[in-house]
């Protein structure tokens, strides 16, 4: 019963932190130094990749009409006006397909380095230095945006060349825990002059297929054989994360649109102070 509660302890913390622009990451290598699941190193690199989808389907819930691509419901911009081309949301493709230019860096990345990246930067050094850095940037940039007129102020505006410069901020948080993929990706398209509601939402519509691509790659890569009891913890980590994320989810776009980030960013800064603190008295990192 113990690991039920740590798996939902993780379930939480996934649901909050992979939409707050904090690194569910780092926080899931802080936790995992207080409240260990009783499983093999192989299972919990695993669990942490696929309980995200959990998350992910929360995103689909909320923004379904905003990311389907079929239909009529909806449809503004349909392929055409008779025949099949009047169930395609022309629109939504074009979205789609930006997104999957996002993601190349980070599938490339992905790939070829996942695990030299879990053995070399998963600790917690990494994870508190990434949490500084970027609470710094975010809180640069925010002072920096807000003496700027933002030029995008939809997700159908953003350019090809801004999907591919989003693609590339999300890259560090492929390589360094502790960064936030959303994080990355929405203090960068700040910076470059999309608007934080249009810069949120893409960057939970790029979360679909970035974890959906990483679990499966997780799974195929996985070699153990899994038990009732592993999947009784994966599916209780998932379900919490769907649950959670609903309301962050919600909550967060009512936040951005009267606030900045850069409350965020201190906390980054502050709990990535705590972090190096608690690992030089020895009391995670042993």
């Amino acid at each position: 019963m113990l690991d039920y509660f740590v798996a939902f302890l993780f379930g939480i913390v996934e649901g909050i932190t992979e939409w707050l622009p904090v690194s569910s990451t780092g926080h899931m290598i802080i936790l995992n130094e207080f409240f260990k699941l009783n499983v093999s190193e192989e299972f919990y690199s695993l669990y942490l990749v696929v309980i995200q989808l959990g998350a992910i389907l929360a995103v689909v819930l909320i923004f379904w009409w905003d990311i389907w691509p079929f239909g009529t419901k909806y449809n503004k911009h349909p392929l055409s006006k008779e025949g099949f081309g009047k169930y395609i949301k022309k629109d939504k493709f074009i979205m789609w397909f930006k997104i999957l230019v996002a993601c190349i860096p980070a599938a490339i990345i992905g790939v070829l380095f996942d695990d030299w990246i879990d053995e070399h930067f998963y600790n917690y050094v990494v994870v508190a230095i990434a949490l500084i850095v970027f609470g710094v940037a975010f809180i640069i940039v925010e002072n920096w945006a807000k003496k700027r007129t933002f030029r995008v102020d939809t997700v159908a505006e953003i350019s090809w060349a801004d999907a591919a410069l989003i693609g590339v901020f999300q890259l560090f948080a492929a390589i360094f825990p502790g960064t936030s993929r959303s994080g990355s990706t929405i203090v960068g398209s700040i910076g470059i002059g999309i608007k934080r509601e249009a810069a949120a939402k893409f960057t939970f519509y790029l979360a679909v297929p970035v974890m959906f691509g990483a679990s499966l790659l997780k799974i195929i890569k996985y070699e153990g054989d899994v038990t009732g009891h592993e999947i009784g913890l994966l599916l209780v980590g998932m379900v919490t994360a769907f649950i959670v994320s609903i309301f962050i989810i919600k909550g967060l776009m009512a936040y951005i649109r009267k606030h900045d980030f850069s409350a965020f960013g201190w906390y980054r800064i502050i709990l990535g102070v705590l972090v190096l603190i608690l690992g030089a008295l020895g009391v995670i990192g042993k």
